[in-house]
């Protein structure tokens, strides 16, 4: 079967499981009427995972979220009623008649009417509601009352307008059957264990401070030594393959912004502009365009393509206050980036080894479930979200489809979700507990070097436009170390771990040597510490287990006897008593595979 496209029973399947929750979103609101008869309903879509529905309250009388499970009894007290569910196109008049005393339904009804669509009604045992349809044909047969749960109630803006109404929205969760869900409120548990942004504060990560502004993360001394490691697997990998390291600023002039266009379809998500000697001045919001000017300070011949210019640049984004997560949406990030300057004989080959990388990295990892999603973009939309080139979009998309067919690579097609200047694959992985994340992209630019000028000298002499790869397989180090946080729980790796080995003497009388131990590590570049503390021995060992140290070092009186020490792994418990020279050789073979 082709990766591009899922099987029709996925896409049945899929389909299916968005009509229930779309259902379900109707039951929700006819059993809050039921409860709440003076609440006036107003949207209820599926979503991923379940389902939401807004309501407008009388101040007095909204649910909380210890009212959600008499809500969850009422559903299910009426789902065996709800044997069919039926639609019917109705007269603006009848609708606005049924709807007459529930105003946001009366402008939904303007809306469609303006657009010059049907109106329909959907009914399912005494409720109806407006709705263009997506249902079960049969709820009562077709939804397991034990498959979904209500979880929360939030606040929502009436159509996302902070200038409007303040709705309640009750959120509810829905899968195919009752141990589906029971498995994803399962893996939710454990992810609230792993949340990155309560490890990575316990193990000394990273942190916030208000005086230093949201959305910019501060990289204490563990953090560091996190995204040095990354850094150098980078540089390890893209040595490798080839790419040439540069540095840029992190500042440039309004004029490099609007030639790359990144102004007019990206201004937004930039930080506003500092007056300066009468110019204006932009914090750097991507690495693009300062990579294009490098390409462009020296001619350039078919013989030095392809060019692959890396760079862990930090860039600034704008993101609104609301948006921030932690390290997941940040204001200041350090983007693994690099761009490939290609002929277009040379594309295939070189989009094919980006994917590969990505493919080196998550065996690395131990990121086994993953998908590339193929971002198109919109023929509608060209000049507006989109450059308008209509036949540089069909080829360029025409040659990433191909490679990513050939290269049997798992993948979904997605439209309108391309950058403005290109398709581009975002890679989707799943942590160890089975969250999803978008980790990376890998973006074609066919316009940009156009705009900047870049050329080279063609075998027949002719001067011609290269094609750029936008690539950053490991994403930014903020979003990889959130990432890698909660996939390992905080338990790393030795190779990436920020305390790599605790070094602990039963008594007093092995501080001495505890001590040249730590030392000797510490030489070979080994992230060792040394427990010296008046704390009982116990005490010690449950302090390293707190550390997540991958390994113990324990040296009491039989071992110094014996001329040896005794290993401890943080994963598999007790190892036994080993020279010092075996464990050194143990711990410079594991770092240096990343095993």
């Amino acid at each position: 079967m082709n990766n591009s496209a899922r099987s029709s029973a996925d896409v049945q399947n899929s389909r299916a499981l968005e009509y229930k929750r779309h259902t379900l979103a109707h039951l929700l609101a006819a059993a809050v009427l039921e409860i709440y008869p003076d609440a006036k309903p107003t949207i209820g879509p599926a979503i991923d995972k379940g389902f939401y529905y807004d309501f407008e309250f009388p101040a007095d009388k909204r649910p909380t979220d210890k009212d959600l499970k008499d809500v969850e009894k009422r559903m299910r007290k009426l789902l065996p009623s709800w044997k069919e569910m039926s639609g019917t196109e109705v007269k603006l008049e009848a609708a606005k008649e049924h709807f007459n005393h529930n105003p946001y339904k009366l402008e939904l009804i303007e809306d469609i009417m303006v657009k010059n669509e049907p109106v329909t009604l959907y009914t399912a045992g005494s409720f109806t509601d407006l709705c263009r349809g997506g249902h079960c044909d049969s709820p009562a047969a077709d939804i397991d009352p034990d498959s979904f749960k209500l979880t929360r109630i939030a606040g929502a803006y009436w159509r996302g307008d902070e200038t409007k109404t303040q709705l309640t929205r009750i959120y509810g969760l829905a899968f195919e059957t009752a141990a589906e869900l029971k498995a994803y409120e399962e893996m939710m548990r454990e992810a609230e264990k792993r949340d990155h942004r309560k490890l990575g504060k316990d193990m000394d990560i990273f942190e916030f401070d208000d005086d230093v502004g949201p959305g910019m993360p501060l990289w204490l001394p563990n953090g560091t030594t996190m995204a040095e490691e990354l850094e150098n697997l980078a540089k390890e990998a893209e040595f490798s393959a080839g790419y040439q390291r540069v540095r840029t600023p992190h500042i440039a002039k309004q004029s490099m912004y609007l030639k790359s266009g990144h102004l007019p379809y990206y201004e937004d998500s930039m930080f506003p502009p500092m007056e300066y000697e009468g110019g204006k001045y932009y914090l750097k919001a991507m690495n693009c365009p300062h990579h294009h000017k490098i390409f462009a300070a020296r001619p350039k011949s078919y013989r030095d393509l392809p060019l692959r210019l890396a760079e862990y640049g930090t860039c600034y984004r704008h993101e609104k206050s609301g948006e921030l997560f932690g390290l997941m949406r940040v204001r200041m990030l350090e983007m693994n980036d690099a761009h490939i300057y290609c002929t277009e004989e040379q594309f295939a080959d070189e989009f094919r080894a980006v994917n590969d990388m990505y493919l080196k990295y998550f065996k690395i990892f131990g990121i086994e479930k993953y998908i590339m999603r193929f971002s198109t973009h919109d023929p509608k939309r060209l000049g507006d979200k989109y450059v308008n080139e209509p036949e540089l979009w069909k080829k360029t998309e025409d040659m990433v489809r191909k490679v990513l067919v050939d290269s049997n690579i798992k993948f979904i097609e997605v439209p309108n979700e391309a950058a403005f200047y290109g398709p581009k694959i975002d890679v989707q992985v799943w942590s160890a507990i089975g969250r999803e994340f978008t980790l990376a992209t890998n973006q074609v630019d066919f316009a940009v070097p156009k705009r900047f000028g870049l050329t080279y000298t063609d075998k027949d002499g002719a001067e011609k436009t290269p094609l750029c790869i936008h690539r950053a397989p490991l994403g930014t180090h903020e979003r990889f170390i959130g990432f890698l946080i909660e996939h390992y729980g905080g338990n790393f790796p030795l190779w990436l771990a920020p305390i790599q080995v605790k070094v602990i003497p039963v008594s007093e009388g092995q501080l001495e040597a505890a001590r040249k131990i730590q030392e000797s590590l510490r030489r070979d570049m080994i992230r060792a510490e040394l427990d010296d503390s008046n704390d009982s021995f116990g005490k010690k060992i449950r302090n390293a287990k707190t550390s997540r140290a991958p390994y113990f070092i324990i040296i009491g009186e039989k071992d110094l006897t014996a001329g040896k020490v005794t290993l401890e792994s943080r994963d598999k418990g007790q190892i036994g008593q080993l020279s010092f020279d075996e464990i050194q050789k143990r711990f410079a073979e594991e770092i240096k595979n990343r095993s």
